[in-house]
């Protein structure tokens, strides 16, 4: 009688067993990354003029393995009581060559020249507290907790920055952040001071 509850015990901890592999076998492994890929950061489609209306496509690096990674195009949304608080910003502006730092307070929605250059810099929506949520971007609160300005540059009339084909590029006065679109120039380096009140 021993040697058979022994035998059952037996048999059923090995039906436990392979029961429980099975199961471990059944679960999706996830797919392995692909080497040298690159994160791509938002590709921000939005005109300065108007916000274009959310097209509900799939965010980057979403969707089948091998899949073209589709275009997210955000929606600036400026809070009224941003638009109202705020006036211009204020950029540091670095000639690398000359050695030399300088402040250049421009207007937002207006354009600023780089001295001593043909670069301009046009100047978007300015956000106090930066935010992205989905393919939404605006200002949590009106402190400028996290001051992000969007602006597109241009040298001897051809856009530079963002790169071409993007529509608005953004600078955050913050340092750890300021790294993440780094404009890049052979001479002048662009950064995101803090905005000015009305």
């Amino acid at each position: 009688m021993k040697k058979l509850f022994s035998v059952l015990i037996v048999v059923a901890v090995m039906s436990l067993l392979i029961a429980g592999c099975k199961k471990k076998e059944e679960q999706p492994q996830p797919a392995p990354q692909q080497k040298g890929a690159i994160p791509q950061g938002p590709v921000v489609e939005t005109p300065m003029s108007q916000p274009s209306a959310p097209p509900g496509q799939m965010p980057p690096g979403h969707g089948m393995p091998g899949a073209a990674v589709p275009k997210v195009e955000f929606q600036v949304v400026v809070p009224q009581e941003v638009k109202d608080h705020w006036s211009a910003v204020k950029f540091i502006i670095e000639d690398k060559i000359q050695k030399k730092q300088q402040e250049i307070s421009a207007p937002i929605g207006g354009e600023m020249k780089i001295p001593d250059s043909n670069i301009i810099v046009k100047v978007g929506p300015f956000l106090p507290d930066f935010k992205m949520d989905s393919n939404i971007i605006t200002s949590s609160t009106n402190e400028p907790k996290n001051p992000a300005v969007g602006v597109i540059i241009y040298e001897n009339g051809k856009q530079i920055f963002p790169e071409p084909g993007k529509k608005l590029g953004w600078f955050w006065a913050r340092k750890e952040l300021q790294m993440m679109h780094l404009f890049q120039h052979q001479r002048f380096a662009v950064a995101l001071k803090e905005g000015v009140k009305k």
